[in-house]
């Protein structure tokens, strides 16, 4: 469906979807305007209305607002310590995310948030923080699952013989909770081979999971970890789209705002990543940030190749074992 409104007078009248693009004269006072979609316009009516609840938000009970700053930061403590952050729906509203969209805003650049992205209900981080604590024993499982959800085959067998006794107790342990958590459907011992046999789930959520976004979801967590040790007020987001002036647009995997105005941005990868290198230096300029708040998180990536390309690129390089002490330097 397409929508005629006169930017003079206020008239609004459908129009056919044939007429999308067009510049009309308006039927009440002959003003010319353009057809636009009713997606467009309810977008438009969306972002005016969430702009209007974080302002009433911000208005809400000023005597809290002008009481000194230890009674504030004291209540901020509180209610941080109030959230269990591995198991909250907390984060996953307009106005959590409402500090990051007025500082894009601030930069002219459009912002699509997906609130499920920081709902923690589920078990994703859960599975995240155990794969990120002891990824070198746990890779193989990763990877073998990953290998066949691609070549849609329904099982993997981890072999445990060569594997050393800590290993082993490690890798057995996370194949459990895969099958608690229905991350795979079946979780097979098989003892007298010193084996695990796991059936795959197909799940499109599951399959994104282990093909990297567990390494995002860790990367949140790592944030949210980081933001509360300090107890610092913050917003989060995942999975971020954001569209520049020149039309192009990027996903950021994990994005946080500290006290309303320092960044932190996260990108995220389990496989290559050299040939985005410029692309992410590009962004970085583009928005502004520092290139220590701008963290390149590569699964598997050494110590000291992580410090070679810190140095080379304005950006700043790390593991997953290394996030949250790159964390701890920001701030």
């Amino acid at each position: 469906m397409a929508i005629f409104r006169c930017n003079k007078c206020g008239h609004l009248q459908e129009e056919p979807d044939g007429r999308l693009g067009e510049t009309v004269a308006c039927p009440k006072c002959t003003n010319q305007a353009p057809v636009y979609s009713a997606l467009f316009f309810i977008g438009k009516l969306l972002d005016k209305y969430f702009e209007a609840q974080r302002e009433i938000v911000r208005l809400k009970e000023p005597s809290e607002r002008t009481a000194d700053s230890s009674s504030q930061s004291s209540t901020a403590q509180t209610l941080l310590n109030e959230i269990d952050f591995s198991n909250t729906d907390q984060l996953a509203s307009e106005l959590q995310h409402g500090p990051i969209y007025d500082w894009f805003s601030r930069k002219q650049i459009k912002v699509v948030t997906n609130m499920r992205s920081v709902d923690t209900t589920g078990f994703f981080d859960e599975v995240a923080v155990g794969i990120g604590h002891n990824l070198p024993a746990l890779k193989e499982v990763l990877e073998r699952i990953r290998w066949a959800q691609q070549k849609e085959y329904s099982s993997v067998t981890i072999h445990l013989a060569k594997k050393s006794e800590e290993d082993t107790r490690a890798i057995t342990a996370f194949c459990q909770q895969l099958y608690d958590f229905s991350f795979v459907a079946k979780c097979f011992h098989n003892r007298q081979e010193n084996s695990i046999r796991l059936i795959v789930q197909t799940a499109p959520a599951i399959r994104r999971f282990f093909s990297g976004e567990w390494l995002e979801w860790y990367a949140l967590m790592s944030c949210l970890e980081y933001t509360k040790a300090r107890q610092k007020r913050f917003s989060c987001a995942r999975n971020l789209v954001i569209s520049l002036q020149n039309d192009e647009s990027y996903e950021l995997d994990v994005f946080m705002l500290i006290d309303g105005n320092l960044p932190i941005c996260i990108e995220c990868k389990t496989g290559e990543f050299r040939q985005n290198i410029e692309r992410y230096l590009t962004l970085r300029k583009r928005l502004g940030i520092i290139g220590k708040n701008f963290i390149m998180c590569i699964s598997g990536l050494s110590a000291e190749h992580a410090k070679g390309l810190s140095a080379m690129y304005d950006l700043t390089f790390t593991n997953e074992q290394e996030l949250p002490t790159r964390l701890a330097h920001i701030y």
